[in-house]
């Protein structure tokens, strides 16, 4: 018995060794383990994800640089991301003073375009720093002071030829001869014409964003109240001729003139309340108005309309430069109605695909 209590207590040592021993390496490898995974989480994430490193980003710092040169002109600090490009815009005018907001042209690159006021800074960036190219526009005016300045002229003028100034008629001349009912007509027409524009424009026109440059407006005014000038000379002149066809042509021609102007005003008003579809906007359809079932065949058919009036007012009239002017604004408004009807293709395929831009069949 102690013989075998001696055999036995070194084979009870082993294997206590080796338990032992299981246990050490055990602890050894946990222990390692344990360092492997402190190391891990101290050194943190590789690479951040965009969006964490985006969410630190609590300011923008926007740098202004000519765009000729490339010279910086200033650097606008400190832009929240929900700002917009006309906050930045202000903020440049007061570094700035000399270029208001509606001057100042912006654009990503240098022969980009132009960015709109509403476009959010937090759009544009790619970093804290976001880097724009500055362009004088010139001198600006709003869309409704372009458009009331147009029209108001021309009104204005055709009433001091119509009442026949003695600096423009000779005052013994303009009382010998007779007027005929046309010049009244033709008066009470012009007028009725520019007044529609002038309501519509204060009242039913939704203009877009932005400004237009004064040159346009003072060319725009040009072609207006030169020709207006030369049409009720000619229209109030005391030696002025009614139309060949007498009653029955100024009569035809003045109601083909109100249809018009009754049609575009219709036209416009259906323009400027367009019915949307969800976030859709929808193309204009026809209503129970007879005036815009036109939308049927054409695009564009205030410019239609406005065509209409023109050349209804040539035939009411007779005169040259009422035919030359209709001739000119036809051509002026084929190419705008063309300009739109490219763009209504791409937003309104399907109803617009099947439609001329003005004029059925020929535009």
């Amino acid at each position: 018995m102690h013989q075998r209590q001696k055999h036995s207590t070194p084979g009870h040592r082993s294997d206590f060794a080796a338990d032992g021993g299981a246990l050490s390496m055990s602890h050894n490898d946990s222990r390692s383990f344990f360092n492997f995974s402190q190391l891990v989480l101290s050194a943190g994430q590789i690479k951040p994800s965009p969006a964490l490193k985006h969410s630190k980003i609590t300011y923008f710092e926007v740098e202004i640089l000519d765009v000729q040169s490339k010279k910086q002109i200033c650097i606008v600090d400190k832009v929240p991301p929900a700002s917009t490009l006309l906050d930045v815009k202000h903020k440049f005018h007061k570094a700035c003073p000399q270029w208001y907001p509606s001057r100042v042209g912006l654009q990503l690159e240098r022969n980009g375009p132009f960015l709109k006021d509403s476009v959010s800074m937090q759009s544009l960036a790619v970093s804290s720093i976001i880097t724009l190219y500055f362009t004088d526009l010139g001198q600006q005016v709003g869309w409704t002071t372009f458009f009331l300045t147009e029209y108001t002229g021309p009104l204005l003028i055709y009433l001091l030829f119509y009442i026949r100034l003695s600096t423009i008629y000779d005052q013994v001349e303009s009382r010998k001869n007779f007027r005929h009912p046309v010049v009244h007509l033709a008066c009470f027409c012009h007028c009725l014409h520019y007044i529609r524009h002038l309501l519509e424009t204060l009242f039913v026109h939704k203009f877009s964003e932005g400004h237009t440059p004064l040159k346009n407006m003072i060319k725009g005014c040009a072609f207006y109240w030169g020709f207006t000038s030369w049409i009720a000379y000619y229209i109030n002149h005391p030696r002025y001729t009614p139309p060949s066809f007498g009653h029955r042509q100024v009569s035809y021609a003045t109601l083909a003139f109100l249809m018009c102007e009754a049609g575009n005003h219709f036209i416009n008003v259906a323009l400027a309340h367009q019915t949307n579809s969800g976030n859709k906007t929808c193309f204009p359809s026809p209503t129970y108005n007879p005036f815009t079932w036109l939308f049927l065949l054409v695009s564009c058919p205030n410019y239609t309309y406005e065509a209409g009036s023109w050349i209804s007012f040539t035939v009411m009239t007779q005169t040259l430069p009422v035919g030359i002017f209709a001739f000119l604004m036809v051509i002026q408004m084929s190419l705008w109605a063309q300009k739109k009807h490219k763009l209504y293709l791409k937003r309104f395929y399907p109803e617009v695909r099947r439609k001329a831009a003005m004029i059925p069949i020929i535009f």
